[in-house]
């Protein structure tokens, strides 16, 4: 397991924690928009926390491969209600978003955590706000925008050149006065990394490596291409996105047991079991009580 690490804002389980998906897009390659409707999405962010979710991470903004940006107004339209509402209700929420403007107006409505996909490189902006809010932040290796991400994953050494650019982002924002304990990392699977060429797996593999930057690591590899290729058929058709949860699962108890802080999925539930199963094997089961350990909550936070 990795080190420990408290996030302000933030529960600690002694766990690996579970992020929620709540996708308030139209074109999500996850989910095909199914939660764009406000209302829904908050109905479903409750659900994920009745699941066992202990982070629901409601985003805006889709950053499949290929996806052209929406405007900051469109998207504080889609966030702002479902970040506050869930807000209210008691549920740790963190926005998906590369915007400053973005983040702040939701740290506003009640956020605890701003996952920026970019690490502060979308909007020079970032790094201010999250200096001056304090919020935990969630700083992921990112070499370009959807439309192009792809053609920039040229890598020697992908773990080596993943941790270094990670490195450098860090101290980075660091420099700009963000508290080195607000940050956590992401490797960034699926994100110039190609499935053809194993890079996710090379970060998953090594993942323990990650640890050598001193700080809590995300992993977010659901429903992502390298497992619906790695379980494509015999014609060579990869499987549908939304029928990877079962190797989600898998993902996330290896990740767990190799020390993540935590994982973001779509299907909550299996792997809310898998984390408790991976806790429950790293300590040889000492942390149970007559065989149950921490129930899922049913209700607020």
């Amino acid at each position: 397991m990795g080190p420990k690490h408290t996030l302000p804002g933030l529960p600690d389980r002694g766990r690996c924690l579970v992020m929620g998906v709540v996708n308030v897009t139209p074109d999500s390659f996850s989910d095909g928009g199914a939660w764009f409707d406000p209302d829904r999405a908050i109905e479903h962010g409750l659900h994920l926390v009745e699941e066992g979710a202990d982070i629901i991470d409601v985003g805006g903004e889709s950053t499949r491969p290929g996806a052209q940006r929406v405007s900051a107004q469109e998207e504080l339209r889609r966030v702002e209600p479902v970040v506050r509402e869930l807000a209210s209700r008691g549920v740790a929420v963190s926005v998906d978003t590369m915007r400053a403007e973005v983040a702040e107006r939701s740290v506003e409505a009640g956020a605890v955590l701003v996952n920026d996909v970019s690490g502060g490189l979308a909007d020079p902006a970032m790094a201010r706000l999250v200096a001056s809010s304090g919020v935990a932040y969630v700083l992921m290796h990112w070499r370009g925008h959807s439309h192009d991400m792809q053609s920039r994953a040229v890598y020697t050494d992908v773990v080596q050149e993943v941790l270094d650019e990670l490195r450098d982002r860090m101290e980075a924002m660091i420099s700009a006065g963000v508290d080195p304990g607000q940050i956590v990392l992401d490797p960034g699977l699926g994100f110039s990394k190609r499935p053809e060429q194993a890079h996710n797996w090379a970060l998953l593999h090594d993942l323990e490596r990650f640890h050598e930057l001193g700080r809590p690591v995300l992993v977010a590899g659901s429903r992502k291409r390298f497992l619906s290729r790695l379980l494509g058929d015999a014609k060579g058709e990869d499987r549908p996105f939304a029928e990877c949860d079962a190797a989600t699962a898998a993902v996330t108890t290896l990740s767990a047991d190799r020390g993540a802080w935590a994982v973001r999925v779509h299907d909550v539930r299996p792997n809310a079991d898998a984390v408790r199963v991976a806790a429950a094997w790293a300590d040889g089961g000492a942390g149970l009580d007559e065989g149950r350990s921490e129930p899922l909550d049913r209700g607020g936070r």
